[in-house]
């Protein structure tokens, strides 16, 4: 039995080469080069696996990648792009949010729960798009049927000359329908209500194991209830329309779709994993911290996780974790968690030369963002290039002189320089803005020259 990947993957990034998807990672993500050469090859390596015989193909792990760079230089985009790139089901979880067994806080394996909840999601919206057209034509018949009931052909015209009538009839409220003829009048249809009854979870068991009790032992208390609604048309149609799409969609072989894609293509991208590195021996919260790598181990080497759509390994999914181990060391981690992440990288702190290329050569830039956004007003909004790199200037002073948040200082400084013109935008007279390097200077110079006071706005 060949492994395959979902068939997006197989016909798209499938036949992309690590350069080519560290070419279509530079569309987003500036810089970082040695991180994106990671992260296609780990994507390479998932299609070369599939080519290769089950037997061998069930021994070849993923090999699991650590970024090491401080905040805002693009650890989680590059993860982020890479799984929509591959339309792998994608999570990102944050390492300080998992406490240890018998601690307050969320279990490691709800990661796998929330991973596979994302590709039932995803595999769901494929199968969609698949039967939407059908389920159109079925909600339109069901409509139809309400709008014009059969009627009982009368006594003394023949059956087939009635049928014909009341079909010409319907025909002509269907193509009313369509033209949007019919959207004042209103129709009474049966809708369900969804009901979910109150209870309390026992100590020591999940959300899921609950739910999937409950429905076990009383089937008929999660149906919920049917009542008469009186909707307008276009409302009747779109509910419907959604029903006629849940009967079309077989859920079970969803779920099965889905938990074979998180098992084969999954990614889970774990950030703040410095925040658990905790020194062998240490007293307090360290103490904690090496009992959550431990739980998170398993996880990471390879397990089985009990979800409500079944089984879930976690053999093949691909883990990929970021800090940036300001105050601890990727050696500080427990060696079992080190050994299961052998690719490492470094990602380089961003400068003005970056924050330059951040500004406006991304196919989201901030600049092109915040020109899209003034054009809604009618505003239309310019930089001069030495304005963008008087802002790319700014940004990294207070970098230097502050906290470095990398390309996220950005944000901040460009809200800044365009308070005004977003609060007066709708009341402008002249349309027309260009931002040059004197507006830049004007509106940010005080701010930067005051260390107190940049710490608080920028």
């Amino acid at each position: 039995m060949a492994i395959y990947l979902p068939q997006t993957t197989r016909t798209s990034a499938g036949a992309l080469t690590p350069r080519q998807i560290v070419a279509e990672l530079d569309k987003y993500v500036v810089g970082q080069t040695a991180a994106k050469r990671a992260v296609a090859i780990a994507l390479r390596n998932r299609m070369r696996r599939q080519k290769l015989a089950p037997e061998l193909a069930e021994e070849i792990a993923p090999k699991n990648i650590l970024m090491i760079g401080p905040t805002g230089v693009g650890k989680t985009e590059i993860a982020r792009r890479l799984a929509r790139l591959a339309q792998s089901p994608f999570l990102k979880v944050e390492a300080s949010k998992f406490t240890e067994v018998g601690y307050v806080g969320r279990d490691v394996e709800s990661m796998v729960r929330d991973l596979v909840e994302l590709g039932v999601d995803m595999v769901r919206e494929e199968r969609l798009e698949e039967v939407r057209v059908k389920a159109g034509q079925n909600a339109e018949d069901r409509l139809l049927d309400i709008l014009l009931p059969p009627r009982p052909g009368a006594p003394d015209e023949e059956a087939g000359v009635a049928r014909e009538a009341q079909q010409q009839t319907r025909e002509r409220f269907r193509e009313q329908l369509r033209a949007g003829r019919l959207e004042s009048r209103v129709v009474e249809i049966e809708t369900r209500e969804k009901s979910f009854p109150s209870f309390e979870i026992i100590a020591g068991s999940s959300v899921e194991e609950v739910d999937i009790n409950l429905k076990d032992m009383l089937p008929g208390l999660f149906q919920g209830k049917t009542k008469r609604r009186k909707l307008k048309v276009p409302e009747a149609l779109q509910y419907l329309t959604q029903e006629e799409e849940q009967k079309l969609i077989d859920m079970d072989s969803v779920a099965r779709a889905a938990v074979e894609r998180v098992e084969q293509a999954g990614i889970i991208f774990i950030d703040e994993i410095d925040k658990i590195a905790g020194r062998e021996g240490a007293h307090g919260p360290d103490v904690s911290r090496e009992g959550v790598q431990r739980d998170i181990l398993p996880i990471v080497e390879g397990t089985t996780v009990n979800t409500k759509y079944g089984m879930v390994r976690t053999d093949h999914v691909l883990f990929i974790a970021a800090g940036a181990f300001h105050v601890s060391k990727p050696s500080d981690l427990i060696p079992e968690l080190q050994g299961r992440f052998p690719i490492r990288v470094e990602l380089e702190p961003l400068g003005r030369d970056e924050f330059v290329r951040i500004l406006t050569e991304p196919r989201s830039a901030l600049i092109k963002q915040y020109m899209a956004l003034m054009d809604t007003e009618g505003i239309d909004l310019t930089f001069t290039v030495d304005a963008i790199r008087r802002i790319a200037d700014f940004a990294t002073t207070v970098n230097e002189r502050t906290e470095n948040i990398g390309a996220r200082r950005l944000h901040t400084v460009l809200e800044k320089l365009l308070d005004d013109i977003s609060f007066e935008g709708p009341d402008l007279e002249d349309k027309t803005v260009t931002i040059d390097e004197a507006y830049v200077t004007k509106m940010l110079a005080d701010i930067v020259k005051n260390e107190d006071l940049s710490r608080y706005i920028l």
